[in-house]
Order: structure tokens, then C-alpha cells, then sequence
């Protein structure tokens, strides 16, 4: 059985290095190749590979926002091909399929793909790669994102977190306020709020989580509610239960 991999880094020479360690190998066909995150997002979705090879560090969209884009419990076997240094790695140890530390060796590079093909094939008693656990485990160095990755018709954009004015609740969505347009993204309230920066946004209601640099003003409400108003006008509902965070405010 063949498995069809496909190889996602921003650097046209380590893109080559991982296309000609494959070449050693029968069983694996290269199905595609990627520069950046979002270019990855669309092909793991349209080529549905068996395995990917995905650096992290790359520019707009890395490796785990890769992950978070597609889904971790969608993602196909991952090899993640690093920089990162040996804290950051025993992340890597505990929850990932495997990885690649750059620069790495022909051997350790086959020494990696046949963990990943015993994976791939369903034998051997390797552990089910467990990548919201990385995340989660990783976000504690870098708890904060700067860029969120959202679907517009068949298109994926970025939309830089500084750009949101406030955020709702919808169904298993939130929606996303930017600029006079809206975008919906498959994120709870409660983790979307984990990756957004406190000091920048606050959550105001059960279903809302605004930005404070776009509230205008707040106006007394009815039952110990406050009415929140937005630059653009939009009137949303401080209820009591999140008062308490905007105690130097009020």
C-alpha cells in the first residue's frame, strides 16, 4: 500500500531535502507540495494525504495554525519538521506522531518515516498522535494569536486579531465582527477567549466577547446589566456575571 504525502514548508531547499529523502522510498507518493499555512489548508482538505510533513515556523500562518485551521482531530498523520528549541520539544515527545529537528540526518529522517508509516498502516503498537493536546500544550508558550484563519466562499484569509470589534456566539460557530462584515468560525466561546490577549479583549456576556479598544461607551441598563456601545454603533449587553472584569472601567 502506497501513502500519499505531502510536504508543507515556506523554504524552497528543505522542501527539495524531504522530496529527495522520499525518492528513497518505494511505498510513498508525494502528491503536492505547499509554501505557506494557507496553501497547506487547502490541499490537506482537497488531496486528503495519508501523511504530512509540516513545518512550523513559517510567515502569517504556521504549523499549528495549520492544525487549528484543518481541525486536530481531522489532521492526517503529522511530521512536524522544527527549529524549536528542547523545552518546546517534549511537547513534541509526549502527544505528536513524531518530528524532525532541523537539521536533521538522512536516518533520522527514515528513522521518523517508518514510525509514521507503522501509524499510517494501523500496526505496530504505536499511540494515536494526540495534536489538541500538543496545542494546548504548546499555547502555554505562546498563549496569544495575532491571526485568525477563516473560510470566505471557497477561499481561506487571515484576519489579524486587532481587526475584531466584537464577537457572538452562533450554534457550534462564533462569529467574527470586522470592519462592517462578519465571518463564521467553527471555535467554541470559551477557546476562542483562551486564544485571544486579555488585556485586548474581554468576554461581556455568554454570547459576546468584545474588543476593548472598540467600546465607545457603557449606559446603565435594567437588573444590574450594563449596555455596552460599540464605535460602530452596535449596543450589546454587559450582563452582571462579567461585571467584575471591567471593575477599573466602571
Amino acid at each position: 500500500m502506497n501513502l500519499r504525502a505531502l510536504v508543507v514548508d515556506d523554504e524552497a531547499l528543505a522542501r527539495q531535502r524531504i522530496r529527495d529523502l522520499l525518492r528513497r522510498s518505494t511505498d510513498i507518493e508525494l502528491v503536492g507540495e505547499c509554501a505557506d499555512g494557507l496553501a497547506a489548508v487547502k490541499a490537506i482538505e482537497d488531496l486528503r494525504p495519508d501523511l504530512v510533513f509540516l513545518d512550523i515556523q513559517m510567515p502569517e500562518l504556521d504549523g499549528f495554525g495549520v492544525v487549528e485551521a484543518v481541525g486536530a482531530e481531522r489532521m492526517p498523520p503529522t511530521l512536524f519538521v522544527t527549529a524549536y528549541d528542547q523545552h518546546a520539544l517534549k511537547a513534541f515527545e509526549v502527544h505528536a506522531l513524531d518530528y524532525l529537528l532541523k537539521p536533521f540526518s538522512p536516518e533520522r529522517f527514515h528513522q521518523a518515516l517508518d514510525r509514521a508509516r507503522r501509524w499510517c498502516l494501523r500496526a505496530g503498537p504505536e499511540k494515536v498522535p494526540d495534536l489538541e493536546a500538543l496545542l494546548a500544550s504548546l499555547r502555554q508558550e505562546r498563549p496569544w494569536v495575532d491571526r485568525l484563519l477563516v473560510r470566505q466562499g471557497d477561499r481561506h484569509m487571515l484576519v489579524k486579531t486587532s481587526a475584531l470589534q466584537w464577537i457572538e456566539a452562533e450554534d457550534n460557530y462564533v462569529r467574527l465582527h470586522v470592519e462592517g462584515t462578519s465571518h463564521l468560525l467553527r471555535q467554541t466561546m470559551s477557546g476562542l477567549l483562551a486564544r485571544l490577549d486579555p488585556a485586548q479583549f474581554r468576554r461581556i456576556h455568554r454570547s459576546a466577547i468584545v474588543n476593548l479598544d472598540c467600546i465607545k461607551e457603557f449606559q446603565p441598563w435594567t437588573g444590574g446589566d450594563l449596555m455596552v456601545i460599540m464605535r460602530d454603533g452596535t449596543r450589546l449587553t454587559l450582563s452582571r456575571t462579567y461585571r467584575e472584569q471591567f471593575g477599573e472601567w466602571l
